[in-house]
């Protein structure tokens, strides 16, 4: 059944996002960045929370999920069996291929260890939306903190090869930063080129660069781009296997500018 998406912005630079299931009210916060800010847009909207989908452990997405428990005690929380030691207490632990049940709405769970080793993303086929967390940023990805660099691209695979019309939306909003890297690493990008300046304008206008597609990021984020001969040349790796070329890709991001 149909969704609607809500997102705003939680701490500096972390979004809120709730999904809400048309036809039974259900309600979702993807992670839990901060109690207040959520409860109060999931009042706002009249849009009690029944669940919190929960994509990783780390504390700017979970630190919020008691005062949320308190103004929703009806809320379930579900979240990763691998990382259930380390997250609030699951009412549903997830792994990969699961379903999270949102009222009429479905959520394929799709593991994506590699940003930490228990990151899950939540998929809803029928209405063409993904929920990446950290594991996929707008023109990026996420640092590689417990799993491994080839974990981490294959991770990235999974995701990328969902349909092309699918909505992402990502745990932040770092797509103009994530851009000043890309375009030296996809200098000969006509698209790369032509986005950067849509988000130029678009944060000059205070609006948000998200939803992606996965479409558009497969044409213009480097790090699903690693097998493209341009984006290996901009790289010095012309040789190189994508697994090689996107590790030393993470790598010097990390030091980037």
């Amino acid at each position: 059944m149909p969704i609607d998406v809500a997102q705003f912005i939680c701490l500096t630079d972390n979004f809120g996002l709730l999904v809400h299931d048309r036809e039974t009210g259900a309600t979702a916060s993807v992670d839990a960045p901060d109690g207040e800010a959520i409860a109060a847009e999931a009042e706002r909207r009249g849009w009690p929370l029944t669940h919190l989908l929960i994509t990783h452990h780390h504390l700017d997405h979970i630190e919020g999920w008691e005062i949320l428990k308190r103004r929703f005690p009806q809320m379930k929380i579900v979240g990763s069996a691998k990382d259930a030691h380390r997250l609030p207490p699951l009412d549903q632990a997830v792994t990969d291929g699961d379903e999270a049940p949102l009222g009429a709405s479905r959520a394929r769970v799709i593991a994506t260890p590699g940003h930490t080793s228990g990151h899950v993303v939540y998929w809803f086929p029928d209405d063409e939306a993904v929920f990446v967390g950290d594991t996929l940023f707008s023109l990026g990805c996420g640092r590689v903190f417990e799993g491994t660099m080839d974990e981490m691209r294959l991770s990235l695979e999974k995701i990328a090869n969902l349909p092309g019309e699918t909505s992402v939306y990502c745990g932040h909003e770092y797509t103009q930063a994530n851009g000043r890297f890309a375009v030296t690493v996809d200098p000969e990008n006509p698209v790369l080129r032509d986005r950067l300046a849509s988000v130029a304008e678009l944060r000059k206008a205070g609006k948000f660069t998200l939803p992606t597609t996965i479409a558009l990021e497969n044409a213009t984020n480097p790090f699903l781009r690693v097998e493209d001969p341009e984006v290996k040349k901009a790289m010095g790796m012309g040789d190189a296997n994508p697994f090689a070329v996107f590790a030393a890709m993470r790598q010097r991001k990390n030091s980037f500018a």
